[in-house]
């Protein structure tokens, strides 16, 4: 395999940017890792140096592009076919899929009003309608994937899959703003996924760029 290379934003800040990670961090892949500054006056220079899109995060493949969140976890997954990047049985995989792009084109109010912001927790804000009409549907999608294919294991498919990889940040939301009620059923996934070492070591360079005066709180 050539060499991987993956370009991502802010480790506090940058969602998109942990989705692809944290996969490849959870399947053993190897790759070089470069970070751009977002929010500053390089930034756009910076990023144009390697996205098409002008966006993070990017795969290099020696000479290629790939970007996209969804589109790199499914270019991964060809590349290493032998990994469980998605379940084995055939439906169990059709729904991971359907997760993952509900996330990767949904929840927009999540998104918007909960950004990601892995250094603060417990903030404890109001929810607003919209933002509780997405978590009840994350939470509804997250009990479904338990109950029909979470099996004895402790992620939403039993193994570590791109559905748990794209709902990571969400993860992250839940400790920033919550705790929320909805998901007091969820705490065991939610620190099965906060204790990863991938995402200890995610949250360990969110805390060095806030030390490094990143951020202003």
């Amino acid at each position: 395999m050539t060499d991987l290379t993956l370009v991502i934003g802010n480790k506090n800040l940058s969602s998109w940017s942990l989705r692809p990670w944290i996969l490849m961090k959870q399947m053993g892949i190897p790759f070089t890792e470069v970070k751009i500054r977002l929010d500053h006056p390089s930034t756009r220079e910076e990023i144009a140096k390697h996205s098409p899109s002008g966006l993070v995060p990017v795969l290099k493949v020696g000479s290629e592009t790939v970007w996209d969140s969804l589109a790199i976890a499914e270019t991964l997954a060809d590349f290493y076919p032998d990994k469980p990047f998605w379940p084995s049985e055939e439906m169990a995989k059709a729904r991971a899929r359907c997760l993952s792009a509900e996330m990767h084109s949904g929840f927009a109010q999540l998104r918007g009003t909960w950004p990601m912001d892995i250094v603060n927790e417990a903030k404890k804000v109001s929810v607003a309608p919209g933002v509780q009409k997405d978590l009840k549907r994350i939470h509804q999608l997250w009990s479904e994937a338990r109950r029909d294919y979470g099996g004895d294991g402790p992620f939403l498919f039993g193994e570590f899959s791109v559905a748990d990889a794209m709902y990571a940040p969400v993860v992250s939301r839940l400790r920033t703003f919550g705790p929320v009620d909805l998901f007091e059923d969820m705490t065991g996934y939610l620190e099965t996924m906060w204790e990863l070492p991938a995402m200890k070591e995610w949250r360990e360079g969110a805390a060095e760029e806030a030390a490094a005066g990143w951020y202003k709180f």
